[in-house]
């Protein structure tokens, strides 16, 4: 097996001819203090944010003295955050909010945080991809400096070529476009990229000579991953990461046993989501960044809301990288019962997604007087008969431990799917009724 190119890489950024653990976490806390100094200079946020707290620190384990930084705080005043003037920005990304009302953050980036993006995907997506490989992006590509336009321009760098297709909306336009292509790797979104071997318009087409895909923008639940690799002869790989981030974060190497972080760029702890307190390394907590490099905003200790862990142990690719475990739900994700029960929408993942006819489902929570109930409604790559429907349901008694504790009852309806694919851009959640 081989080691990550991301260690290499990293090297190189920390101006080292070899990466021991020692000299990454020398590195990474010298540009803690300048990314402190920086932001304490030039950003009124942290001006405030940062007031009466340590002006320097002694290690890495001093930056949980300093306070966290929340989506809330970037909605109420993004321009707070600049570090740069204005006219120094490249580009702004604005995120909207999961509910219907409420103020969308604003994040932005300079030619300089653009430039880092680029040589991160250049590098990771290396992990699995050639010179000469030809790359079908099922990521947003309109707008120049989207996640999937930086893509292409990376790959170009590494001698493949990125084609800029966008998400998918229609199976068979995508898959003509993959085989005229001659497409051999392909990024997307996971439902998105499980529609183009399950939807009644794949049966029209041969196996696709895919090689590799990697999954983004949402938790990879690993029955897709299965059901991709059977229907394809292709290994799936899982990528990491949101725009405050800087688009990138960590990418799986070819153990595929968690992510290898852009540790020259980002520094990653693991939180009690409680009490905000470290955890020990193998400790599940939730996910907070501090950038490393970034010019126009950077953000110290930002709570992701993702749930994840480091895995103790060395990677059998042998990097002295930390490896972080696959993130399967959110801190708001995962929704309690009572009882000491809780559900989430990856648990039902893994149930629902082992079934091949099913596209993708919703699922809604609802608190009657009978007690809660969970309705999950599939979309289907056929007619919603009984024999379709009611494996699901059994699987999800037998399978989901809310439910088979009796704390949880369900329901489960269906419909033939008419679209071409589920949607690629929001998270996917279970949707809760007041």
């Amino acid at each position: 097996m081989h080691l990550t190119p991301l260690e290499p890489w990293i090297a190189r950024k920390a101006g080292l001819e070899r990466l021991t653990r020692a000299e990454l976490e020398a590195y990474q806390l010298a540009r803690l203090q300048e990314t402190l100094r920086l932001v304490r200079e030039r950003s009124p946020f942290y001006r405030q944010h940062l007031a009466g707290c340590p002006t320097t620190l002694g290690s890495l384990a001093d930056l949980s003295a300093l306070p966290f930084t929340t989506a809330d705080d970037i909605r109420q005043n993004p321009l707070r955050f600049l570090c740069v003037s204005q006219s120094e920005v490249e580009r702004v990304v604005t995120l909207p909010t999961s509910g219907t009302t409420g103020t969308p953050k604003r994040i932005f980036f300079s030619r300089a945080d653009q430039e880092l993006t680029l040589d991160f995907f250049h590098i990771g997506m290396s992990t699995f991809t050639r010179p000469g490989d030809r790359v079908l992006i099922l990521l947003p590509v309109a707008r120049r400096g989207s996640v999937g336009d930086l893509l292409a321009d990376a790959l170009e760098r590494m001698g493949a070529h990125g084609i800029r297709h966008g998400p998918v909306q229609d199976v068979a336009e995508t898959l003509t476009t993959l085989f005229d292509e001659g497409a051999n790797v392909v990024v997307g979104v996971p439902t998105q990229v499980l529609a183009l071997v399950r939807a009644p318009a794949a049966r029209r087409f041969p196996t696709a000579p895919i090689e590799s895909v990697l999954l983004s923008m949402d938790h990879v639940p690993a029955s897709i991953v299965s059901a991709l690799e059977q229907a394809w002869p292709c290994t799936v790989y899982n990528h990491y990461g949101m725009t405050e981030m800087g688009l990138g974060g960590g990418v799986d190497c070819e153990a595929r046993r968690g992510y290898h972080l852009r540790e020259a760029d980002l520094y990653v702890e693991i939180v009690d989501p409680q009490t905000g307190e470290p955890v020990p390394d193998g400790q599940p907590g939730e996910v907070v960044f501090t950038t490393l490099t970034r010019h126009a905003m950077p953000l110290l200790r930002y709570r992701t809301g993702d749930i994840s862990r480091f895995l103790p142990g060395a990677c059998p690719c042998g990097t002295c990288l930390k490896t972080l475990a696959h993130v399967r739900s959110r801190v708001r994700g995962i929704i309690p019962l009572g009882a000491g029960t809780s559900i989430s929408i990856a648990e039902l993942d893994e149930v629902i997604f082992r079934f091949d006819k099913v596209l993708d489902f919703t699922a809604t929570l609802s608190r009657a007087d009978g007690g809660p109930r969970l309705s999950v409604h599939l979309h289907l790559a056929a007619p919603p008969e009984e024999a379709l429907i009611d494996p699901v349901r059994v699987a999800l008694v037998e399978e989901v431990r809310a439910v088979r504790s009796g704390a949880l009852a369900v329901s489960v309806t269906g419909e033939q799917s008419t679209g071409g694919a589920p949607p690629g851009h929001a998270k996917r959640r279970i949707g809760v009724e007041p």
